[in-house]
């Protein structure tokens, strides 16, 4: 059986402000739609990915700026920040956690800079939208075995 993760919903507060957020960070509209002003879907798909985002009026209850934990993967930590600051997105600093592996939902562990061996899945950056649906960037050149 193939589990295909198509589509993330995400809370947002100001659909409006929020679509241009993603926009601005070169996320693709694949669709605007308004049934009545009690039910809008906008659908956005982030360069290169097989999954998208949802955000609207309507479609979910969640609190906006509750998702948490949301990964882009980029080959290049470095060259990906610089277009996201260039895009005039507001993103942290890279860093890596001190253990060498993953991060913690927290600055707990958090050391300044890639990964010292720029090691895959080891380099992040985190950047939050309006709301604060929060995001990390992170990098993987090297897939692990059967990934």
């Amino acid at each position: 059986m193939d589990l295909r993760l198509e589509v993330l919903v995400l809370p947002v507060s100001d659909v409006d402000r929020a679509k241009a957020f993603y926009e601005k960070a070169g996320f693709r509209l694949d669709v605007d739609y308004s049934a009545d002003d009690d039910y809008r879907v906008v659908h956005l798909t982030p360069p290169g990915s097989p999954c998208s985002i949802l955000i609207g009026t309507g479609v979910t209850t969640a609190a906006p700026g509750s998702a948490q934990g949301l990964h882009l993967i980029v080959s290049d930590i470095v060259a990906s920040r610089a277009e996201l600051v260039d895009r005039g997105i507001d993103i942290g600093e890279i860093f890596h956690d001190s253990s060498g592996v993953f991060h913690r939902g927290t600055d707990e562990g958090r050391v300044g800079g890639p990964h010292p061996d720029r090691a895959s899945y080891g380099s992040f950056a985190t950047f939050t939208d309006p709301d604060g649906n929060g995001w990390a960037l992170q990098e993987i050149t090297t897939r692990l075995p059967g990934r």
